[in-house]
C-alpha cells in the first residue's frame, strides 16, 4: 500500500525544481577516456577506494568514505568487494560526452548493478572535478552557478555509541553530542566549534571523565547521557557569552543501534518501549536545550518519528538519518507520514548525486531542512563542502578535527572567502 502511494507521490508531485546549470553548447564536451582504481585507508586505517578517470586534459581523483554505523537499507558498499569493483571499472565502457551535472544520470544508467555506491560516488565526484576544471569553474557552480547560502556546521563534540571505546569501562549510549555555532561567518563558527571542543575536553579532564579521541575525533567518556548534555550546555552558555554568538546542541541517538525490541540503554541501564522513549526524548529536548535530534527512534518507526515531531512542536529538528538513508522513496515516505523536519545527506549512502539532489529538490518544495554529511571513516576528499554550498543545504556535517575532517571545513572556508 505504502509503496503504491509512494509512486502515486512521485509521479503526481510537480518539483519546483532548483535553478540547476545548463552548460552553453559553445563549450566542448568532456569526454572519458578512462578509468581506474586503487585501495586507500580511510581515517579508521580501513580499506576504501579512490577512482581515477583521464580526459583529453588530463587525470582526475575523488575518494569515497566508508560509513562504520550504517542503516539497513544503505545501498553496498561495494558489490562484493574493493577487487571486484576495481575490475569492472577497468571494463567500464563511457561512449558518450558529459557537459553538465545533469549528464552524471548517464554514468549512473551504466555502472548500476555493476560497482557499490562507495565507487559510484567516487567515479561521479571525479567527473565532476575533470568537468570543472576544464569549464574553468568551481565545482558546486555545475550544481548550481546561483548558489549563494552558507550552510551552519554541525560538529560532532563528545562520543558515545558505536563510534566509540570504553572509557573506565562506560560510554555514552547516544553516538555523538553535536555542537552547532550560528555565527554570521562560516569560518568564525569554525573557530567556535573547535573551542566548544577544546573547552569540553577541560571539562571532562577535571571531572575524570575523559578518554581519548573516538572514529570521528570526538572526546570518549565514562559519563552517561545526561551528565553529557549537562557538560555541552555548560560549555556552550559560557561561549556564548563570551563570543555573543548563537550556538545550539544536539544529539545523535542512532537509536537503531541499542534497539532489540526495547531501546536498551546500558549507562545506565534501563530498557523503554517505543512509547517510552519518544517520552524520553521529547524530555530531553525540553530540559537541555537541544536544537537538532538525530535518529531518536529505531530506522523502521516511521510513526514514532512523527509522534516526536509533533511533540517537540517545532522547538527542535527532527533529523533522518538510518530511518531515510539518502533513498528518495524513503524519505518521501517520510515526508508522508510527517516524520521529519530535517534530513541528513550521504552520497556514499546512496551511490547517486543525481538521488540526492532529487531528494534536496523534495526538500526544499516541503520545508525540510538539509544536512550535508561525512562519515566515521573519511578520507582527505573535501568535494561535500561544494556539493552542501551548490545544493544550498542548511548545515553540513563534517567533525571538528582531524586533517580529514578539517579538509570540509577549509574548503567550505575558501568558498566563503571567495563569495565575500
Amino acid at each position: 500500500m505504502q509503496k503504491r502511494f509512494i509512486n502515486a507521490f512521485l509521479a503526481s508531485i510537480e518539483i519546483e525544481a532548483m535553478d540547476f546549470y545548463i552548460a552553453d553548447s559553445s563549450y566542448f564536451k568532456m569526454r572519458i577516456k578512462e578509468v581506474y582504481g586503487r585501495k586507500i585507508e580511510d581515517s579508521r586505517k580501513e580499506r576504501t577506494i579512490e577512482i581515477f578517470i583521464k580526459t583529453e586534459t588530463g587525470v582526475y581523483s575523488a575518494s569515497s568514505p566508508s560509513g562504520k554505523s550504517k542503516g539497513r537499507n544503505e545501498a553496498p558498499s561495494f558489490i562484493r568487494d574493493i577487487d571486484l569493483d576495481m575490475q569492472m571499472l577497468k571494463d567500464l565502457k563511457m561512449d558518450f560526452s558529459i557537459d553538465c551535472f545533469e549528464d552524471l544520470e548517464k554514468v549512473e544508467k551504466i555502472v548500476k548493478g555493476k560497482i557499490g555506491a562507495n565507487s559510484i560516488f567516487a567515479l561521479e565526484s571525479a567527473i565532476l572535478k575533470a568537468r570543472a576544471f576544464e569549464r574553468k569553474k568551481e565545482i558546486w557552480e555545475l550544481v548550481n552557478e546561483k548558489a549563494r547560502k552558507l550552510p551552519h556546521p554541525v560538529g560532532n563534540c563528545i562520543g558515545g555509541g558505536m563510534h566509540t571505546p570504553l572509557f573506565n569501562g562506560k560510554k555514552p549510549d547516544f553516538q555523538e553530542f553535536l555542537v552547532i555555532p550560528k555565527a554570521r561567518k562560516f569560518i568564525d563558527s569554525v573557530f567556535l566549534m573547535k573551542k566548544m571542543q577544546e573547552n569540553a575536553g577541560k571539562s571532562l579532564k577535571i571531572k575524570r571523565a575523559l578518554g581519548r579521541l573516538n572514529d570521528e575525533n570526538a572526546w570518549a567518556t565514562s559519563l552517561e547521557n545526561e551528565q553529557v548534555l549537562n557538560v555541552m550546555n555548560n560549555e556552550r552558555d559560557k561561549l556564548e557569552a563570551e563570543s555573543s554568538e548563537k550556538i545550539e546542541i544536539g544529539i545523535d541517538a542512532a537509536s537503531s543501534s541499542f534497539y532489540t525490541g526495547l531501546y536498551n540503554y546500558k549507562n545506565p541501564r534501563k530498557c523503554l518501549t517505543a512509547d517510552k522513549q519518544t517520552d524520553y526524548m521529547q524530555e530531553l529536548t525540553e530540559n537541555y536545550d537541544i536544537y537538532y535530534l538525530e535518529d531518536p527512534m529505531q530506522e523502521e518507526d516511521f510513526s514514532g518519528f512523527a509522534k516526536l515531531r509533533e511533540g517537540v512542536k517545532g522547538r527542535c529538528l527532527i533529523v533522518g538519518d538510518d530511518l531515510i538513508t539518502s533513498n528518495v522513496e524513503r524519505f518521501l515516505k517520510a515526508v508522508y507520514a510527517n516524520s521529519i523536519s530535517a534530513v541528513i545527506l550521504k552520497p556514499n549512502q546512496c551511490g547517486s548525486l543525481i538521488g540526492i539532489k532529487k531528494i534536496v529538490q523534495y526538500a526544499k518544495k516541503y520545508d525540510i531542512a538539509t544536512i550535508m554529511s561525512h562519515r566515521s571513516g573519511e578520507t582527505n576528499e573535501s568535494i561535500i563542502a561544494d556539493l552542501a554550498f551548490g545544493f544550498s543545504c542548511d548545515f553540513i556535517k563534517t567533525g571538528i578535527i582531524g586533517k580529514e575532517r578539517e579538509a570540509k571545513l577549509s574548503r567550505m572556508i575558501e568558498i566563503e572567502r571567495e563569495m565575500s
